[in-house]
């Protein structure tokens, strides 16, 4: 990728963990990425490459005063959706019935930023681009692939995200995923929609991160050695191959082997 990606987007993900070293450590060996603890005018933040190009950020968990949280949040992956004009789209979030969780800031020269939740309470963030585009390899083994909404409430979701970005969606139609949605910016699939009705109870609305790999199997016996946790194991599904896993600190994240041409980020 070259940038710039189109808004509405997937353009960027970002995982907050209590211990950033332990992420460096995981997703390097499990992904092959590089990447070390940031300057502290950064907060410490990580950006992850790989082939010497952008692929993930990684954080410590922290208060604005940098002090630890207490409770520790949840760890997670957020995914970040491309915007040309983040205030407005953070003022288009309310007006839809979302809520602005961290309103729009500036990171230096790199872009803006914010994090709001959906209506049907799923966290996403959004990325102006500035100096940095977001990830600059999507579709190659251990690289971003593709981004995907599960939620309780898949109309409101679809209505929401055409109100704040120019997304569209549609039903897919890959034979064999009867009832998934694809958002599309530009008539273009960019991510995916289903209803979390398809996991197990108690699951709760969000975002879900899939990076590419060349074998799903052996990727999901190496995250286990290495302390992480198997949520859905290795199964063909209409897309490819595929596992849910999760880091040692808990973040989830899905791993595919595509059938064919890998689907656009």
């Amino acid at each position: 990728m070259n940038g710039p990606y189109k808004p509405g987007t997937p353009c960027w993900i970002d995982l907050m963990v209590p211990d950033q070293q332990a992420a460096l450590d995981f997703y390097r060996d499990l992904f092959g990425w590089q990447g070390e603890i940031g300057p502290p005018e950064t907060g410490g933040y990580s950006v992850c490459t790989l082939k010497g190009k952008p692929v993930a950020g990684i954080m410590r968990a922290s208060n604005p005063d940098g002090s630890t949280p207490d409770p520790m949040p949840p760890t997670v992956w957020t995914t970040y959706l491309s915007t040309d004009g983040i205030d407005a789209t953070a003022k288009s979030v309310t007006d839809a019935g979302g809520s602005v969780m961290m309103g729009p800031m500036d990171v230096m020269d790199l872009g803006r930023m914010a994090v709001f939740t959906d209506p049907t309470g799923a966290v996403v963030g959004l990325w102006q681009p500035g100096t940095f585009a977001g990830a600059g390899i999507v579709n190659e083994h251990g690289a971003l692939t593709w981004n995907e909404l599960n939620t309780g409430d898949t109309g409101a979701a679809a209505a929401f995200y055409a109100a704040v970005l120019p997304i569209t969606t549609a039903p897919t139609q890959l034979p064999g995923a009867e009832g998934y949605t694809e958002f599309k910016v530009a008539d273009r699939a960019v991510a995916g929609m289903m209803d979390l009705s398809a996991l197990p109870p108690g699951v709760p609305p969000h975002w879900l991160a899939y990076f590419s790999v060349d074998d799903v199997d052996s990727v999901q016996d190496a995250a286990v050695r290495a302390g992480g946790s198997v949520m859905a194991p290795a199964f063909d599904m209409p897309a490819g191959r595929m596992a849910i896993l999760a880091d040692p600190q808990g973040g989830t994240f899905a791993v595919i082997t595509a059938a064919g041409p890998a689907q656009p980020s």
